[in-house]
């Protein structure tokens, strides 16, 4: 019996050198049984057992081919590169063998090799002497060319001596350039020595440059064959310095020169020395206007002949125009910022902001016709900075901030010297008390804002916000000096004679200048005026307002001190004098314009109310009769209907009347049954939210016949209905005080009866 196929693969060798054989064999074999035991689960599946057989040894034929195949392919290309691989083994011998026979070849040359290196030394040696024996002649001359040369230029023949400097430098520099290369830098000392001449030289002819570029913008006038000569020798020095740069082995002492850097060098601290030197003096004061006039005249002649005239004298790649632009701009930047270092005042800062931001651009300077197009300063920037010109600005508002302050400070002054006098103030044309104290103030302003305009748009904004800022600050001072005034009268109430009359033209004046800001600005986008300046505005209205009514009052108190007393009650004529004294004040106020009229008339009512009820809420009155009463409210209905119809003859609606809160009290009291009393007190704090509930038990204590349970009951009522003011209502009750209780004599200490 033969070994199954697990023996024989035990027993196989290649098992140990292919394991991965073996795995996919048995991974193929675990496969295989799962097919088979899936297909032939069943038992009439057995019967297609031999068609299986057939095909699967036909599929396995077919890969036994394909493998056989593919190695077939894979051995001959083996074959093929072993072939090639004996060849190039074959040819790198060779190789080997030929190198072998020339390195021989190239040892027994060796010795040839250092029989030329000796005549090889021999041959530079002939050359250098041959070199020596060549400029012999002009070694021996150097020292007569030297002289020669520096008679030439002191005969300022400067092409003659330059060329002559330039060959005594070439052979200067030819020598140590021969020693550099055969590194004989000991000998270079000796040769500088003998050509120490060229430095005297060299100074001398610069020297001499300098100064006719220093000349240039005369010379171009006078003698411009000099100043071209003088740029001719620059750039032959110019190319000099290029030719040796590029070369970059050898750079003799002295190079490179650089002299068309120091042409523009002299030719800025030229420009430079000749305007922007000025004394101390011109900085400051009337000779600052002098100072820039001189600038602005001499820039433009100066830029009119590097235009018409250097121009054609130099090289067009010098850009000479454009250099001294910018060097007349950069020039006068900073000596503008050295002036403002200085303590300038108003009109110097003004002057140097109009001249910088705009003069400098306009068409008497820059942008003159005789340099336009070719002169252009907008790529160079502004001639003062933004930061430098903010602060300038700030500068300038500072100092008219300053001026306006001391104008305004003794216009106010003047203003109350004027009340002083024995005369009214002044009317215009329609019969209102007024002064000149608007039009100065607004006067003022407006032409420091329109003179701003003239410069710039934020220096305009500058003043204009620092011009409400001092009115803001002015209307403040003449709340002041309002109140001091009104003290001095209260002491003396004939000090001033005309002190209500100038308090009606204060008020006038106040309008006046609330009316004219929004025209300070000219442009109206930017006439936005803050609402602290509207607040002034009011707080002024409202002070003149309150020393009128003060006044007002101090007429009428000895009037109400006799309200709603038993002389009252039985009949007087209180209330036709306090509508004598009242209707005196109100053609008063008709000297003031219609809208502050109003405000003063219903001040006036509102005033005259709170006294009627400050005067009623004294229980000065307290009735002990339902005839008492009768005659109270009757007195009260008669009062108000009068007072009422004063007012409404003055032109102030009965809508707009705080009497009216009279007409609610005098029904409250004139209420027969006291039980209805909640109710109505109910409707009368809802119309009246401001009153308390000391004014109504005050109230119910002056009708007499209301119990404890009854009013207990009223003001129970009213803290379970707390009510809430509208923004539109004027309160009338909260600024009356009603007066404490008084509280029962007691002899001892302990519970009082």
């Amino acid at each position: 019996m033969g070994l199954s196929a697990e023996d024989e693969r035990a027993a196989s060798p290649g098992d140990e050198e292919w394991p991965e054989a073996e795995k996919a064999e048995k991974l193929a074999r675990g496969a295989a049984l799962k097919w088979a035991s899936g297909v032939f689960y069943r038992p009439e599946k057995l019967e297609r057992l031999g068609q299986y057989r057939s095909r699967e040894m036909q599929r396995n034929s077919s890969i036994q081919s394909r493998l056989k195949s593919t190695v077939q392919s894979y051995l001959e290309g083996v074959s093929a590169g072993l072939e090639q691989l004996r060849s190039a083994a074959q040819e790198v011998q060779s190789m080997c063998q030929d190198l072998g026979a020339a390195r021989w070849a190239l040892l027994d040359t060796a010795d040839h090799f250092h029989g030329l290196q000796q005549m090889r030394a021999l041959m530079a040696e002939h050359v250098q002497l041959a070199s020596v024996v060549q400029v012999l002649p002009q070694l021996f001359s150097v020292q007569e060319v030297f002289s020669h040369t520096l008679q030439l230029l002191h005969g300022q023949q400067l092409l003659e001596a330059h060329a002559e400097l330039m060959m005594m430098e070439h052979l200067r520099d030819d020598i140590l350039s021969q020693l550099h290369l055969h590194g004989l830098s000991n000998a270079q000392a000796t040769v500088l020595s003998y050509f120490s001449g060229l430095q005297e030289l060299n100074e001398t002819l610069a020297k001499q440059l300098w100064d006719i570029v220093g000349s240039s913008l005369r010379l171009v006038h006078e003698d411009p064959v000099l100043f071209v000569t003088a740029v001719r020798v620059i750039e032959r020095e110019e190319k000099i310095d290029d030719t040796l740069l590029l070369e970059a082995t050898f750079l003799p002492p002295g190079r490179p020169k650089g002299w068309r850097q120091k042409f523009y060098h002299v030719l800025q601290e030229t420009i430079t020395g000749a305007h922007f030197q000025a004394p101390r003096m011109d900085s400051e004061g009337p000779g600052l206007a002098r100072h820039l006039a001189a600038l602005q005249k001499g820039i433009v002649s100066e830029l009119r002949v590097v235009k018409d005239l250097m121009v054609q004298c130099v090289p067009a790649h010098y850009n000479i125009l454009s250099v001294c632009t910018a060097t007349f701009h950069q020039a006068l930047s900073s000596h503008l910022q050295d002036i403002l270092r200085e303590d300038l005042d108003k009109q110097a800062l003004f002057l140097l902001l109009e001249w910088a931001l705009r003069v400098y651009h306009s068409p008497e300077m820059m942008g003159h016709p005789d340099l336009l197009p070719e002169v252009d300063v907008s790529a160079l920037g502004p001639l003062m900075p933004p930061e430098l010109t903010d602060q300038t600005e700030r500068k300038y508002v500072v100092k008219v901030k300053a001026s306006v302050l001391e104008w305004m400070q003794r216009t106010l002054e003047v203003e109350f010297k004027e009340w002083f006098r024995e005369e009214e103030p002044e009317t215009d044309h329609q019969g209102f008390f007024q002064s000149a104290l608007p039009v100065i103030v607004m006067q003022m302003l407006k032409e420091n804002i329109q003179v701003a305009s003239l410069i710039t748009e934020s220096l305009q904004q500058k003043v204009y916000n620092m011009a409400l800022e001092e009115l803001e600050a002015f209307l403040g001072r003449l709340r002041e000096a309002l109140v001091q005034c009104g003290k001095e009268h209260q002491n003396d109430r004939s000090i001033p004679k005309y002190y209500m009359s100038y308090l009606l033209a204060t008020l006038n004046n106040n309008l006046a200048l609330s009316s004219s800001v929004s025209s300070l600005h000219p442009n109206t986008a930017c006439r936005e005026v803050p609402s602290s300046l509207r607040a002034a505005f009011d707080r002024t209205q409202k002070k003149a307002c309150q020393l009128l009514l003060e006044e007002l009052l101090l007429d009428l108190q000895p009037l109400c001190l006799q309200l709603h007393s038993r002389k009252w009650l039985s009949g007087s004529q209180l209330i036709s004098s306090m509508c004598e004294v009242i209707d005196k004040y109100a053609k008063d106020f008709s000297r003031v314009r219609r809208p502050i009229f109003m405000l003063l008339l219903m001040e006036t009512e509102l005033v005259v109310a709170s006294q009627y009820l400050r005067a009623l809420m004294q229980k000065k009155v307290v009735c002990k009769s339902e005839e008492e009463r009768s005659q109270l409210c009757a007195r009260l209905l008669l009062d108000a209907t009068q007072l009422r119809e004063l007012f409404c003859g003055l032109g102030l609606d009965q809508s707009q009347q705080s009497l009216e809160a009279v007409f609610a009290l005098q029904e409250l009291i004139c209420l027969k049954d006291p039980a209805l009393l909640s109710l109505e007190v109910l409707g009368f704090i809802t119309k009246y939210p401001d009153v308390s509930d000391e004014h109504i038990s005050t109230l119910l204590d002056i009708r007499g016949d209301v119990s404890k349970e009854v009013r207990h009951m009223v003001l129970d009522m009213m803290a379970q209905h707390p009510q809430v003011m509208p923004e539109s209502y004027r309160p009338i009750f909260s600024t009356i005080l009603v007066p404490m209780p008084e509280l029962p004599f007691c002899l001892r200490k302990g519970k009082c009866a």
